[in-house]
């Protein structure tokens, strides 16, 4: 390979169209496939009878990440869209039938928590001080990096100095997420909202290890944020931002396969022959890109290795003729029983009979979204990954009883199926189906495990030269931030490796 080499990016979901970007600006030769009919992945909007829904993600935070990607090309991400700060982040709804809002600023926020739930404040301050240790660890060793294990995190001869073995002996490699949480914050409403920043990363607080805890402290620094049209309106600042720099656009080309020759890329495989290219950056699911992609031996490998998918979900997008006043942007439906709800997804595979619902209610920020004086409702409801005997085309009336159900009791919506005049929906079959997605898994691998559950397959292949990986499913996981810095990452990668072969071809010329 050579500066100026030829790459394909499989898949335009946001860690493809980030990696597109970092790649092209890096002055690359980039053509980004897609087996859909459009580009963005889960960024996709549904257009419906006057509402307008994002399909995916909703919560944008960390966003210096989107900042990275347009500097790469001298570019501000502010003139290709409108991000606008939310506070309260979150407005939480619990079985009791109390409410509370989580707000940016923490000394506010514990004010809030003690007027709630007296001498919690505290508790939430030693919280967030843990989490902020914790996220400055987390940009020291893990993140805009290639990293696929403990030895690429830490160079044991450069590092192992009293600095970094308090950094490695803070990571509270004995606990979990929920135990940390509740170390501090006793109230059972009060962990329960802390407990659902590691559902960003699809993960049981009660499985996921305490280094996670550090998305407390990312959100609270950095706040939440509504671009202006809804998540699409990252994807097409991308798309725009990759076309500008030259990168060509294929969607509803799907590459069947990758043209390997002596454990090294030379193309991809579409249904209208082999391409060639000189390095292939796959923002499809890691572990299915292995086994569908790549295949053969290393495929064969992949099958044996026990990978644990992250959870799916059902989604609906309701349409009402009317909005909830009494809803933020922003909104959780709490469970009863956060470890009976935990238990059944992650551990017995089954829905949660009494589920947390996860609520987007955009109109009050963006009015575009719905006719005047209705609401474009998102409701997002986890489930387990596909397993054999689910078949969700008999499971999901029934369960969308249960969601429903739900907002009616504690979400305070006792007529909402009066006010439903567009209904859609997806299922973890509809999420399998439609995305590249290991078992219908929303976001990659699960993140389970006190010591390795941050660890997820590495953005440099070590199976096969020339391919980069990237998305929830790699390094440094799921998230809107983390999988377009997956993206950075890969195409920092792929650049790194291309100039470091290149430059001894360049000394023997000179």
């Amino acid at each position: 390979m050579s500066q100026g080499s030829s790459v394909a990016v499989v898949g335009s979901g946001l860690g493809g169209l980030a990696a597109a970007c970092v790649t092209a600006a890096r002055g690359h030769r980039v053509t980004v496939y897609d087996k859909n009919s459009w580009m963005g992945g889960k960024a996709a909007v549904l257009h419906e009878g006057g509402f307008r829904f994002d399909m995916g993600p909703t919560i944008l935070t960390v966003p210096r990440v989107l900042e990275r990607v347009f500097a790469e090309a001298g570019k501000s991400v502010h003139d290709y869209m409108d991000l606008r700060r939310l506070d309260p982040q979150w407005r939480c709804f619990f079985d009791d039938n109390s409410r509370i809002d989580l707000i940016e600023d923490v000394d506010a926020m514990a004010a809030s928590m003690d007027r709630f739930a007296p001498g919690q404040g505290i508790g939430y301050k030693k919280f967030i001080a843990v989490s902020e240790h914790l996220h400055g660890v987390s940009e020291r060793f893990f993140f805009w990096k290639a990293v696929q294990d403990l030895f690429d995190t830490i160079d044991i001869r450069a590092n192992m100095n009293p600095g970094t073995l308090r950094d490695v002996l803070s990571l509270r490699m004995h606990a979990t997420v929920a135990s940390t949480i509740r170390g501090k914050v006793k109230d059972a409403r009060l962990a329960q909202m802390l407990d659902h920043f590691v559902q960003y990363v699809g993960s049981s607080p009660y499985g996921a290890p305490a280094v996670l805890c550090a998305i407390a402290h990312m959100q609270t620094a950095e706040g939440v944020w509504y671009p202006m049209g809804g998540t699409r309106a990252v994807a097409e600042g991308l798309m725009k931002l990759a076309t500008e720099l030259g990168a060509t656009l294929k969607s509803s080309d799907e590459v069947t396969g990758l043209d390997i020759q002596g454990g090294a890329i030379r193309g991809v495989k579409t249904a209208s022959g082999t391409a060639p290219f000189d390095a292939v950056i796959s923002n499809m699911d890691s572990v299915r890109t292995y086994r569908e992609l790549v295949g053969g031996e290393v495929g064969k490998t992949y099958e044996k290795k026990s990978f644990e998918p992250a959870c799916s979900g059902v989604v609906l997008y309701l349409g009402l003729n009317k909005r909830y006043d009494h809803l933020a942007h922003h909104d959780f439906v709490f469970s009863r029983d956060p470890e009976e709800e935990f238990d059944f997804i992650y551990r017995k595979g089954e829905p949660a009979p009494d589920p947390t619902a996860y609520l987007a209610a955009p109109s009050s920020t963006d009015p575009s979204v719905a006719p005047e004086g209705g609401e474009a409702l998102y409701v997002l409801v986890h489930t387990p990954y596909l397993r054999p005997h689910h078949d969700w085309s008999k499971m999901f009336p029934a369960y969308r009883r249960t969601i429903l159900e739900k907002l009616k009791r504690t979400g305070g919506m006792p007529d909402i199926e009066e006010r439903i005049v567009v209904e859609r929906h997806l299922t973890p079959q509809d999420i399998h189906d439609r995305y590249k997605v290991l078992n219908g898994a929303i976001y990659g691998l699960a993140s389970h495990g006190r010591m390795l559950g941050a660890f997820k397959p590495g953005n440099r292949s070590r199976e096969v030269r020339g391919l980069y990986l990237a998305g929830g499913a790699a390094h440094p996981g799921p998230g809107m931030p983390m999988v377009m810095m997956s993206g950075w990452i890969a195409a920092d990668a792929l650049d790194q490796d291309i100039r470091g072969r290149a430059e001894p071809e360049l000394r023997a010329s000179a």
